[in-house]
């Protein structure tokens, strides 16, 4: 078959092609003995027709390989697929290892503002990733520096805490960092006014450069806050 282009959906027999000739044994009871399991979930037509993504053939790929290669059980699978679900590494299920945390000693690009996989951490897991304490935490929740209403935890809120924690030795407190949020709020408001325009396009190519252009302001805005602070401690010498 030709090569599968990224939006392209597929039956599970075209899905059953495609993966025949690396998995001999690949059958389409199987593909839906797979869906049954949990382990992948394609998309119904009205008709309940199953349709696959490029994702979706992806994630058989990885099950599928997993358990030739290294007699996984299903169980232990879908653990590591939660995991990537959720922004882990999947070789790191017992230990959390966020991906694409921006780092808080180099200035963000753009593409740090890509939105990859969505993490997805517990209280437990983000207070183990950012060691910090669960006061910490709470107080973050308390003063709007991370929500307080939040489910899961993203990466943004483990870079968030770290930066309470790292501040914390200095005496700084979560109530003394309420003002970064409102510039922060600020700034998103100046961002929103810029590409709402753009966003609300029905074109696709307008609504890809929307978000083109908030990745680039936002990357530029932080280095503004930098460069800000730098000038200030210039003056302090």
């Amino acid at each position: 078959m030709s090569a599968l282009q990224p939006q392209q959906l597929l039956s599970i027999g075209d899905v059953l092609k495609y993966l025949k000739p690396e998995f001999a044994d690949i059958s389409i009871s199987k593909i839906r003995f797979l869906e049954t399991e949990g382990l992948v979930e394609p998309q119904r037509t009205a008709s309940g027709y199953r349709k696959y993504s490029h994702a979706d053939i992806a994630r058989l790929r990885y099950v599928l390989s997993l358990q030739r290669d290294q007699y996984m059980p299903l169980r232990v699978i879908k653990d590591r697929l939660d995991a990537l679900d959720r922004g882990l590494e999947p070789d790191e299920i017992n230990k959390v290892s966020p991906r694409a945390l921006v780092s808080v000693d180099s200035l963000p690009s753009a593409q740090d503002f890509l939105q990859n996989a969505p993490l997805r951490l517990t209280s437990l897991e983000i207070l183990e990733a950012a060691n910090a304490e669960k006061g910490q935490l709470d107080q973050a929740k308390e003063f709007g520096l991370i929500s307080a209403n939040a489910e899961a935890f993203t990466a943004d809120d483990v870079a968030i805490l770290k930066s309470i924690v790292a501040l914390g030795k200095y005496g700084i407190e979560p109530r003394h960092l309420r003002p970064f949020k409102i510039a922060a709020d600020r700034e998103l408001g100046l961002i929103t006014q810029v590409v709402s325009t753009l966003a609300h396009q029905k074109d696709p190519e307008l609504a890809q450069q929307a978000q083109d252009v908030a990745r680039d302001m936002a990357a530029l805005s932080v280095g503004l806050h930098s460069s800000l602070v730098r000038a200030g401690l210039s003056k302090m010498d």
